[in-house]
């Protein structure tokens, strides 16, 4: 008998990790078939760490995040989701994640266009062309709170 492995999506998200809308697309995926999560917190350098030294900065506050975030996830995927914390490159974070621990899909959360780094980036079309399915997920504003634009 074949037992099929359950697909590993990667969850990508920074300030809307806790957004109702990406906890909603999450119970969608968990009930669509069998998988397992993980949430990916880019870093997020502030102030001159942005340009001088990003890569050691804002680990403490991409943690903070995960914290508060994977309770949620893990609610309403039904089962606990890993936590990891990534590159400040939002890009180069998924493709370390792909690479290095192989999921099968990605689901990228953002801001509102109008707040959107990642959105302006067009992430969700860049991490398509590296060959996995990729569902973006927007916030409301009215679900965000101390989100400063990015």
């Amino acid at each position: 008998m074949h037992v099929l492995n359950p697909a590993r999506v990667l969850i990508v998200a920074h300030q809307t990790a806790d957004s109702v809308e990406l906890a909603t697309a999450v119970r969608e995926r968990a009930s669509a078939g069998c998988c397992t999560f993980a949430l990916l917190v880019p870093t997020r350098p502030r102030g001159l760490h942005r340009v001088v030294d990003p890569e050691d900065h804002g680990v403490a506050a991409a943690e903070a995040r995960l914290e508060a975030a994977l309770p949620v996830l893990s609610y309403a995927a039904g089962q606990k989701v890993e936590g990891i914390v990534g590159t400040h490159e939002p890009l180069a974070a998924i493709q370390d994640a792909l690479n290095l621990l192989g999921f099968d899909e990605v689901i990228i959360s953002m801001l509102p266009a109008r707040l959107s780094r990642w959105l302006r980036l067009d992430l969700p079309r860049k991490v398509r062309a590296l060959g996995v399915p990729v569902t973006a997920v927007t916030a409301t504003e009215r679900d965000l709170t101390d989100v400063p634009a990015a």
